[in-house]
């Protein structure tokens, strides 16, 4: 009875701390039974651990999304390469698809409604309108389902969001390079109004061209910046993604695409409002450098410019304001 009362006693002297000293059970092994190794607790610093989808200063952001430039990058070149990859024709439809719907427009506004009256080299002004405008359509319309199509990512694995509405961007930016080499040839071989035989405009080509890869980066910037909105907005309500289809039809018919609004607006206020569409300065500009060989003026540069740097900055900071509400997507 003694020797066990004493083992007891070693016992409990072993396992209890001081009288008035603080027990730190992290830092001390737990002592197992039945000879095991002990289990030994480190201690945790809470103060370094953050939520994963926690939203970090915007420059910092900015820091970690460039970081993943590569991801972005080979996303957009898999996807393009697998697009239809379960046709016949494979990527032939990235030029055949923008191709026909071309057609289609020729058909029905340029032979049954003429549309193209009073346009010089109808043709190429159609061209230039249905691919480019094609390039915004579906750069927003597929960005702003590239949340809730890549939900997997997003609840498992802490990166930018942003990442995925890039790559979106980027996928169609890529899309489009085969496209734009279709409207330079066939530019080349569309028919001036003044011309009686089908040749190649050369008398056209100048420095002007040059300026087309400028105007296709301020419109790369507004499809950023729209498909980040419409990205964040389509996450929280999924059912935007259907009307942002109207929306596109709807701004497709107010971009003179497939007509001039000299023809149907004679109120010179009215007219200067719709030119402010940043999609009809696009289309307006390149037309002046591939067809009629003339320089852009400066105000439709400066409004293009506010409209492109606006919506990519605004589109930034509110998706950015997002981040930490698309783990629930």
């Amino acid at each position: 009875m003694s020797g066990r009362s004493t083992g007891a006693a070693t016992d409990t002297a072993t396992s209890a701390p001081a009288t008035g000293a603080t027990p730190n059970v992290f830092t001390r092994p737990l002592l197992l039974r039945d000879g095991r190794r002990p289990l030994h607790v480190e201690p945790v610093d809470g103060t370094v651990l953050r939520p994963v989808a926690s939203r970090p200063a915007f420059g910092e952001y900015l820091r970690l999304l460039w970081l993943r430039r590569h991801f972005i990058v080979a996303d957009a070149r898999a996807k393009v390469s697998t697009s239809n990859s379960g046709t016949l024709l494979g990527r032939v439809w990235l030029v055949l698809s923008p191709l026909l719907d071309a057609a289609v427009y020729l058909v029905i506004f340029g032979l049954l409604l003429r549309s193209s009256r009073g346009i010089d080299n109808f043709i190429g002004y159609l061209l230039i309108g249905v691919f480019l405008f094609r390039l915004t359509s579906r750069t927003v319309s597929t960005g702003a389902r590239s949340l809730v199509a890549g939900r997997s990512l997003v609840r498992s694995f802490a990166f930018p969001r942003a990442a995925l509405p890039l790559a979106s961007v980027a996928r169609e930016a890529l899309a489009f390079v085969p496209t734009l080499v279709l409207l330079v040839v066939l530019i080349l071989f569309t028919r001036p109004a003044a011309a009686d035989t089908w040749a190649a405009p050369a008398e056209l080509i100048g420095w002007r061209w040059l300026l087309v890869p400028l105007v296709l980066a301020l419109q790369l910037a507004m499809n950023l910046g729209l498909t980040l909105i419409a990205a964040r907005a389509t996450a929280r309500v999924p059912d935007l993604g259907q009307v942002i289809g109207v929306l596109m039809r709807f701004w497709l018919y107010g971009s003179a695409v497939f007509f001039s609004f000299d023809r149907f607006i004679d109120h010179p206020t009215l007219l200067r409002v719709v030119e402010m569409n940043p999609m009809f300065l696009v289309l307006d500009i390149v037309r002046d450098c591939l067809l009629y060989g003339q320089t852009p003026a400066w105000e439709s540069w400066a409004v293009l410019s506010a409209w492109s740097v606006g919506l990519l900055v605004a589109g930034a900071v509110f998706f950015w304001r997002g981040e930490e509400s698309y783990g629930s997507v």
